[in-house]
């Protein structure tokens, strides 16, 4: 198909203009995204007293029909004056192209390390749908008690929040790799439960709540669901992941404390309180976007508690860390490694604290364990550190150099204050 432009007049003289293909496979401005760009490139979206806005830029209106704006990754715009600082197609080799085509590559690249998450995160939960289909199999269901029903629910319901959260934000790389969680969480679940470890009764509502969120997930992604349905689900997953995660730290430490649901009781009350008055307009604004908030990040301090209830157990039980795999926590190591760069790079402040969290105790933590007990060899665990190490490092300098800035602290500061 034909490409074609439109082009507009920023500022007084007619001599400055945005070139924007209209081609179906063209990307657009993302004016979400303009707050965040590297100086060069915001100098390519605000010029000469004129913004690219929600309304408008110069008095072109931008509409969901004007395909100026759109919701997914931002490209370079090219100018054609001769005095501009912005890059011309034909000068590859400057410093400003450079500055362009860094941000869009790293761009590029994070969002294929996210979805490169995949691999080890299926690869830590195959070995044991494997293992329980050769227990069923050989009618050994005793053995599938040995696995923790109540912790993968908790784990499958922080992937279904999150789903909806990366759903919400446009983020597919991530949003599938949540997906997939909840898929293979399920299959061992429905494993269990043919296994007579899982009470059928729980599994069907949980196979209900599963697919509907699935469904719910896929609809709004795709913008095929309205608003009231998808703040309902929003809602309904606020209020559950509210009440589980008091109930889970509590539990951790039972029976040094005694074995109640008060914790999850009381956050259930106030949670449904929230939630009621957000919707009814007894919160300010600010209130509303803290409550809107909430599941995702009840969700990432589920995934965040793992580790402090996986060290709590090997502080009581030394002998029991004997039983960990040292490929097991690599994986899940590399894992929410791969996720570092993009939550960096997005400036997103929750899901870099979930992943960097998991990676340095969950993963990292328990193989430092596992070699201070002397289970796993000083070349694994050397090789282990320093792979951690340069990953983190690699992140924090492409990040910096995509943005323009001359230290790697500056992105970490952008992540927390903002620009």
């Amino acid at each position: 198909m034909e490409t074609k432009s439109i082009a507009t007049s920023l500022g007084g003289g007619g001599d400055r203009f945005f070139i924007f293909s209209t081609s179906p496979s063209s990307l657009f401005v993302s004016t979400s995204r303009i707050s965040r760009l590297p100086p060069l490139l915001k100098r390519a979206c605000i010029h000469g007293g004129a913004a690219v806005s929600g309304s408008g830029v110069n008095g072109l209106t931008l509409t969901r029909r004007n395909p100026i704006v759109s919701t997914r990754r931002l490209v370079p715009v090219r100018a054609i004056d001769s005095d501009s600082d912005l890059p011309h197609e034909n000068q590859q080799g400057s410093p400003g192209f450079g500055k362009l085509k860094e941000y869009q590559e790293w761009d590029s690249w994070t969002a294929k390390f996210s979805g490169g998450a995949n691999i080890p995160f299926l690869m830590l939960q195959l070995p044991q749908i494997i293992l329980n289909s050769q227990n069923l199999l050989a009618g050994n269901n005793t053995a599938l008690s040995a696995v923790p029903w109540l912790g993968m629910l908790v784990g499958l319901l922080g992937n279904l929040s999150l789903l909806s959260y990366f759903a919400k934000k446009r983020e597919k790389e991530a949003a599938i790799v949540q997906t997939l969680g909840v898929v293979s969480t399920h299959i061992v679940l429905a494993q269990l439960t043919m296994a007579e470890a899982m009470p059928m009764q729980y599994f069907v509502a949980t196979s209900v709540v599963i697919t509907m969120g699935l469904i719910l997930n896929c609809l709004y992604y795709f913008g095929k669901l309205s608003k009231p349905l998808w703040l309902l689900w929003e809602d309904f997953i606020t209020i559950g992941g509210l009440s589980v995660l008091p109930q889970i730290m509590w539990s951790t430490f039972v029976p040094l404390v005694p074995n109640s649901i008060l914790p999850g009781t009381i956050a259930f009350a106030i949670a449904l309180a929230a939630i009621i008055m957000a919707r009814t307009g007894k919160l300010s604004e600010e209130g509303v976007s803290f409550v809107g908030s909430l599941s995702g990040w009840t969700a990432t301090l589920m995934f965040m508690w793992m580790p402090v209830s996986q060290m709590w157990t090997n502080f009581l039980n030394p002998d029991n860390i004997k039983g960990l795999s040292s490929i097991t926590m690599l994986l899940s190591m590399m894992g929410n490694g791969l996720m570092l760069p993009r939550a960096l790079f997005i400036r997103d402040l929750m899901w870099l604290t979930g992943s960097l969290w998991a990676t340095l105790f969950y993963g990292y933590g328990n193989i430092l364990c596992l070699y201070m007990v002397n289970c796993t060899s000083k070349s694994f665990f050397a090789v282990a550190t320093i792979g951690l190490i340069s990953w983190i490092g690699l992140a924090l300098w492409r990040d910096a150099v995509a943005y323009g800035h001359n230290s790697p602290f500056r992105s970490l500061k952008e992540l927390v204050f903002g620009p």
